[in-house]
């Protein structure tokens, strides 16, 4: 099983926002990440079986074109709101566990979020390559073997 971690696009300056930080959506250059993200996960030649997201808009709007592409429903995941770092950490662990073999599972989550997963991961011995980051749209392609995972690579989206 492969999980991508995925940071949301951009969704501009969250002070110039004057609704609820949930509802603040991809501006112009993150709607434009979103599709590169399809296209680097469509490049990466993986066949997605899965999409959770965190509820807030610019998550659910990030992963929209991919879900669309491979036909599965992003699912909305409260493990992977803003100030739920230990909760999506032992959500990645519970998917590894569970993974079958060939799967995709692709989680959207935030900048606050992924770094201290990523911490976690290399703390239990996972390997990291690729660089370290949490630009927007950027994926954290997680390999998973024998239900641990075992690798971290990191790739920025164009």
């Amino acid at each position: 099983m492969t999980i991508l971690l995925v940071r949301h696009g951009s969704a501009g300056d969250p002070y110039r926002w004057s609704g609820d930080d949930v509802d603040r959506p991809l501006d112009a250059a993150g709607a434009t990440q979103a599709i590169r993200l399809d296209g680097v996960v469509s490049e990466m030649g993986l066949p997605v079986t899965r999409v959770l997201s965190s509820r807030a808009t610019r998550c659910l709007q990030t992963v929209g074109p991919l879900s669309e592409r491979h036909g599965v429903h992003a699912e909305v995941e409260d493990d992977l709101f803003e100030g739920a770092a230990d909760r999506t950490t032992r959500l990645v662990r519970d998917l590894a566990g569970a993974a079958e073999n060939g799967t995709v599972t692709i989680l959207c989550s935030h900048s606050d979020v992924i770094p201290e997963v990523i911490r976690d991961l290399a703390t239990d011995g996972v390997g990291l390559s690729g660089g370290r980051g949490c630009a927007y749209a950027s994926i954290w392609e997680l390999t998973t073997t024998d239900g641990q995972i075992v690798h971290a690579h990191y790739r920025s989206t164009p």
